[in-house]
């Protein structure tokens, strides 16, 4: 399991990296690099996901300094925080930032 401490501490070292998906995705949802640090930073670790051949990795939900909800799914490389994917959660796949919507 990821800790959330261990993510925020990265994420003030600058220890962590977009991967090609999730920097395609923070352009495609109109996010800076700013507003990502500023949502761990805030955030809570929403779920927890096993090793499926890529490590371990989580769903953290944050918002940044202007009160934008956003997702971020966080892996560990060695050391290093990546950045796997990042997007806005919203209906249908959410009824609100914590929760998801119905099947």
């Amino acid at each position: 399991m990821l800790s959330l401490e261990w993510l925020k501490e990265r994420i003030r070292k600058n220890e962590f990296y977009f991967s090609k998906h999730a920097d395609q995705e923070r352009q495609n949802e109109d996010l800076t690099i700013q507003e990502i640090e500023e949502a761990v930073l805030s955030g809570r670790i929403l779920e927890q996901y096993k090793d499926t051949g890529r490590g371990i990795s989580c769903l953290v939900v944050g918002f940044t300094n202007e009160g934008k909800p956003i997702h971020i799914v966080c892996g560990k490389r060695g050391n290093w925080a990546v950045v796997i994917t990042v997007y806005l959660p919203q209906p249908p796949k959410f009824k609100n930032p914590y929760e998801r919507g119905g099947k």
